[in-house]
């Protein structure tokens, strides 16, 4: 009997995006969030520029956490090739986000700072976000 040929990459299905975020959908770590208010696909470059600059703005005070991670592998053909002869080279990484998801959060920073901070980022996604607080804080 043929076993399959393991490859690096499991070849996954593009999948339905529907639905809110069941999991993931309240503040963990910090006192500041970023949630996600549409569906998309967040790419692992997307991540990393916004992480960029919610850190830059915070003058790298306080802490961050991202709460995603760009794990299904995408892939693409190469311009102009003809149909059939397998599936594309992986091309990047992605995360299918859902709405009420959180994407960043943050602590050690004051208030303002956070809001400004979360904001720049949210600029580098392609979903509307929202910034959330955390019940419990205290405004002083």
């Amino acid at each position: 009997m043929l076993q399959p040929k393991k490859t690096k990459y499991r070849r996954m299905q593009k999948g339905r995006m529907k639905g809110n975020a069941q999991k993931g959908n309240t503040l963990a770590f910090g006192s500041f969030g970023m949630k996600s208010l549409e569906t998309a696909w967040i790419t692992s470059r997307q991540l990393e520029a916004a992480r960029q600059a919610v850190t830059r703005h915070m003058k790298r005070e306080g802490q961050l956490w991202i709460r995603i991670f760009p794990d299904k592998p995408i892939t693409k053909k190469p311009a102009e090739v003809r149909m059939g002869k397998g599936k594309g080279a992986p091309e990047g990484f992605v995360y299918p986000i859902t709405p009420g998801r959180i994407i960043f959060e943050v602590e050690g920073v004051p208030h303002d700072v956070a809001k400004e901070a979360i904001r720049i980022g949210s600029q580098k996604f392609p979903v509307k976000t929202k910034f959330v607080v955390r019940r419990d804080y205290d405004m002083k």
